[in-house]
C-alpha cells in the first residue's frame, strides 16, 4: 500500500481506475488520448507527487517518447485543460487529479518538508470567501487554494 495524498490505498488500482476514467472521458468526447499524453498521466499517477515538466520530460526521454520540452508541455496542457491533471502553482509542478473528468474545485495541502500533495474538494461559493463574494456581487468562477504545512508522516 502506497499513500494517496495522506491516506493509504491500493496504488495499482488507483492507477488503473485513473487511466480508465480518462480513457472513458476521451472516448465519449472523441478526444485523442495519445500515447505521450497517456504516459505523462501514468507517470503522475505512479509517483503520486507533484512533478515539474522537466522531471516528466526526463522520463519521456529515457523511454524514447520525446526529448524536447514542447512534448511534455503539450501533453500537460491537454491534461490540465480537461481536468485530468492540476498545476500546483507554489511548486510550479503538476499532479494527477484524484477525480478525473468530474467538475470540482480542488484544494491542495502541500507538505513543506517532503513536498507531498493531497487533494481535497470544496465549493468556492461557500465559507467566508463565498460570503464576501456574494456581498460584493461577485461570482467566483475559479479559485486555487494551496495550503502549506506538515503532512502526518512529517509530523511524527
Amino acid at each position: 500500500m502506497d499513500s494517496i495524498g495522506f491516506a493509504s490505498h491500493d496504488h495499482t488500482r488507483c492507477i488503473a481506475s485513473g487511466l480508465a476514467a480518462v480513457d472513458r472521458y476521451c472516448a465519449e468526447r472523441r478526444l485523442q488520448f495519445t500515447p505521450v499524453r497517456r504516459r505523462v498521466l501514468e507517470i503522475l499517477l505512479q509517483r503520486h507527487q507533484a512533478l515539474g515538466a522537466y522531471d516528466i520530460l526526463n522520463d519521456l526521454r529515457e523511454e524514447g517518447l520525446g526529448s524536447q520540452p514542447p512534448v511534455a508541455y503539450r501533453a500537460l496542457d491537454f491534461l490540465v485543460k480537461h481536468g485530468f491533471v492540476h498545476k500546483i502553482e507554489r511548486l510550479n509542478a503538476f499532479i494527477a487529479c484524484m477525480h478525473p473528468g468530474e467538475t470540482h474545485t480542488p484544494v491542495f495541502m502541500i507538505c513543506r518538508h517532503c513536498d507531498s500533495v493531497a487533494e481535497a474538494q470544496r465549493e468556492p461559493m461557500q465559507g467566508q470567501l463565498g460570503e464576501v463574494a456574494r456581498a460584493a456581487g461577485f461570482l467566483i468562477e475559479r479559485t486555487v487554494v494551496e495550503a502549506e504545512g506538515l503532512c502526518p508522516k512529517c509530523q511524527e
